[in-house]
């Protein structure tokens, strides 16, 4: 049975073009001071995209430090961002050979970012990534034009949001053809918000940087029936590994005692590369092993995230969970039920076969429920994503109070 494919499997090349653009004079002058800034750091992956893209540049209402960079050539993509201005840590991974290329590449042109918007199911009979009658092999497969080249436009912008709209009509494995609509905002959040939104005591000891997506799909063709297929949102994110990072997939028993956990996406993930202990699942992210973990909704919590000990980064998604509803399952493969897919997935990179590997890097994803909409009805999926450093003490407190559990344990969590 051949199992989901994870998109390092696919990433080949990018669509870039050349433009730049700031909020303000004031931060225009800060950005042309990044073009000699270290590689790593948030002022370098601005100077970069700046040469091939139209790149965005919002920052926190209350910190200028707090920074995010959205493409709109990306579908409106969150390529990285910093808590500690153009000299701070860059948080995405950012394929740079092949945004430098330019050209656009079969399949897909997929190329980084620490949030990107896409479409499920990617497999099965309700796939919108295979024509009728294919095999579910890579040759077959191809990432939907309104995900992968569409240029999405800016309809409303400042210096600390930006809203996308586009428009689409995209027919699936089934021939179910949808006619819909994209909207999407991404908004930085003020310190204030990052304390209420995770329920936290406060972030003193450490910085911050945070923002929420808002995406939307409205039905405007025909109504959405179970039978013939239905479309969901899926929120992915890039993120650099080390040796260190490890990723925290908290889950809940309150409707399922056990995890209704799925770590054999590429095979059996090994002993000391994964681990369930209390009421977390730890997956190794260092890049060097290619595992894929998905929690079905019966057993995902609204929260994930990773720590990084060696460079002191603790990051956390947030997004909105419908235990109770259906998830698109996007396994390459005719299923069973279309309909008992995961709300969460977690995956690390390696190399491949071959020996070749486009990364490395690691991701967080999380997905919408399926809703059979009617012409002009609505389904949105928010989610917000969380990047803190600064001292253990105040790191290891907000770990414990969102995921549940505290650095230590992460750090033990294969010893």
């Amino acid at each position: 049975m051949q199992k989901h494919l994870s998109v390092s499997l696919l990433i080949l090349a990018v669509f870039a073009l050349n433009a730049c653009r700031s909020n303000n004079q004031s931060d225009q002058k800060t950005l042309e001071q990044t073009n000699h800034e270290a590689k790593g750091t948030f002022g370098y992956d601005v100077a970069f995209l700046k040469k091939h893209n139209s790149a965005l540049i919002l920052q926190a209402p209350d910190n200028a430090d707090a920074q995010a960079i959205i493409i709109p050539e990306y579908q409106g993509r969150v390529m990285t961002s910093t808590a500690n201005g153009s000299e701070g840590n860059s948080y995405g991974w950012i394929n740079y050979k092949l945004i430098e290329s330019g050209v656009n590449q079969p399949h897909i042109n997929a190329f980084g970012g620490e949030e990107r918007f896409w479409l499920s199911p990617e497999g099965g009979q309700f796939s919108v990534y295979f024509k009728k009658g294919q095999t579910f092999d890579f040759a077959n497969w191809q990432t939907p034009a309104i995900i992968d080249t569409v240029i999405y436009e800016a309809v409303e912008t400042d210096s600390s949001s930006v809203s996308f709209r586009a428009d689409a009509t995209i027919e699936n494995y089934s021939g179910t053809v949808f006619v819909i609509e994209i909207n999407r905002k991404i908004s930085m959040l003020d310190k204030a918000a990052i304390i209420s939104e995770l329920n936290i005591a406060s972030l003193e000891g450490c910085k911050s940087v945070a923002y929420e997506s808002v995406n939307a799909l409205t039905n405007k063709g025909t109504d959405w029936k179970a039978e013939t297929g239905m479309l969901g949102i899926w929120l992915l994110g890039m993120f650099k590994p080390t040796e260190k990072t490890v990723i925290v997939a908290p889950f809940s028993t309150h409707l399922s005692k056990k995890p209704l956990l799925t770590d054999d996406y590429f095979g059996e993930i090994p002993a000391d590369r994964i681990a369930v202990k209390g009421s977390a699942v730890y997956l190794k992210a260092d890049g060097k092993f290619r595992s894929k973990i998905g929690i079905a909704p019966k057993s995902a919590r609204n929260v994930a995230g990773s720590y990084d000990a060696e460079k002191g980064i603790l990051t956390i998604i947030q997004y909105d969970l419908k235990a109770k509803e259906k998830y698109l399952k996007s396994t390459w493969e005719i299923h069973k039920d279309p309909y008992d897919g995961d709300a969460l997935n977690a995956y690390n990179d390696g190399k491949l076969a071959d020996g070749t590997q486009m990364g490395p890097f690691y991701e967080l994803e999380s997905n919408s429920p399926a809703k059979a909409l009617k012409n002009g009805e609505m389904l949105t999926h928010r989610q917000r994503t969380y990047h803190f450093e600064g001292s253990k003490e105040t790191l290891g407190a907000i770990s414990q109070k969102v995921l549940g559990v505290g650095l230590e344990d992460i750090a033990s969590a294969f010893h």
